[in-house]
């Protein structure tokens, strides 16, 4: 079995699972985000959706400071905005954010993975380790090395045999972890604590003073919204479990 994965929009993804056991294709849809409002997570309960390269600009222009924002130049600023997906960013320096933003989300899914007993290092392909390495910190060393040997004049690039090693890897990822059934029960847990989280923040009595004002002058939805997209994995859930989890449950759990 093979699995691609081809960007066809910012934020819109094709997953390709081909395998001969099939005579007939099927072409299905997945909304990341479920569209119910009883199951929706940020993205669905917002009335203009959440983008999350957005969100980090609005996170150095108007939160950082308690609501004071920093005094960054274009340049940086731009930086953020084209991390992720979608225009490039205008200079080398934006430019390399986004490589290095792949190669850290990569490496970190590898740990939570190992971590939650859904992969091993061993796992891995050979014909990946043989040329990232074994182990993160190989991996790590080698992706970058790459990028910084191969990246001449604003352009940035990695050479064709670690390049593939990496979209090998990418795709491995998503047959052995992002696709795992056992992940996939997992994410089905996060809509309903992201809503619960937004709909109780959503009152402003709720929120830090900074985020009160943030409230009182773009509404209580947009102060929701960034106060639970600012919530680490880790808080979100220990939040969740101090407002919605008997506290008798909790010895348990």
């Amino acid at each position: 079995m093979e699995v691609t994965r081809t960007e066809l929009l910012p934020g819109v993804h094709l997953t390709a699972v081909q395998t001969k056991k099939f005579k007939s294709s099927v072409l299905g849809m997945q909304f990341l985000a479920p569209l119910a409002r009883e199951t929706a997570a940020l993205n669905a309960l917002l009335p203009h959706g959440f983008r999350h390269y957005e969100q980090s600009l609005r996170v150095v222009e108007r939160l950082e400071k308690e609501g004071r924002g920093l005094n960054l130049t274009y340049e940086v600023r731009n930086g953020v905005l084209c991390h992720t997906t979608g225009l490039e960013a205008d200079t080398a320096e934006g430019r390399i954010i986004r490589w290095a933003d792949k190669i850290a989300y990569m490496n970190h899914d590898i740990d939570d993975a190992i971590r939650a007993g859904v992969l091993r290092e061993e796992d891995i392909p050979q014909s990946i380790t043989d040329v990232l390495g074994s182990s993160k910190t190989q991996r790590i060393t080698s992706l970058i090395r790459s990028v910084v040997e191969n990246s001449h004049e604003g352009k940035i690039a990695m050479d064709e045999v670690t390049y593939r090693a990496y979209e090998e890897l990418s795709d491995f990822m998503y047959q052995a972890v992002y696709l795992n059934e056992y992940a996939k029960k997992e994410e089905r847990k996060v809509p309903h604590i992201i809503q619960s989280l937004y709909l109780h923040f959503k009152d402003p009595k709720y929120l830090p003073d900074y985020m009160q004002q943030i409230a009182a002058e773009e509404g209580p939805e947009v102060a929701a919204c960034d106060y639970v997209a600012g919530m680490t994995d880790h808080y979100a859930v220990a939040c969740y479990q101090e407002l919605f989890i008997p506290k008798a449950w909790n010895l348990v759990m």
